[in-house]
């Protein structure tokens, strides 16, 4: 399966973002995916054997705990793709992130505390 095939899917998705704030047992990701999406437990199982067979996260044992992790190589690879493509939206958020700063400091010319 290709990597935007596993990432196209907004469970997985979802799934990923929950394991990137850190290691979480498998019924935590499946409580929290549970309640946002309204599916089955064996159907966020079928998410999880997806992103583990595609080598997006990782599983290990603790006792009868199945403790969930983000495999980082499969995102650094999509990142590798998408950077044929930073040079559509690079210049337009440095140009954003001056305009920030010029509001900035003109507000803190009018302001003075």
């Amino acid at each position: 399966m290709h990597a935007f095939d596993v990432l196209g899917d907004p469970v997985r998705r979802r799934i990923l973002e929950l394991l990137a704030d850190g290691e979480q047992t498998s019924g935590a990701v499946t409580a929290t995916v549970r309640s946002e999406f309204g599916i089955s437990q064996p159907a966020v199982s079928q998410h999880l054997k997806v992103l583990r067979d595609n080598g997006f996260a990782t599983v290990r044992a603790e006792g009868t705990r199945r403790l969930y992790a983000v495999a980082p190589e499969p995102l650094q690879q999509v990142d590798a793709w998408l950077d044929h493509f930073r040079r559509f939206w690079t210049p337009r958020l440095d140009a954003l992130d001056t305009e920030i700063a010029r509001g900035r400091r003109d507000r803190g010319r009018r302001d003075p505390q």
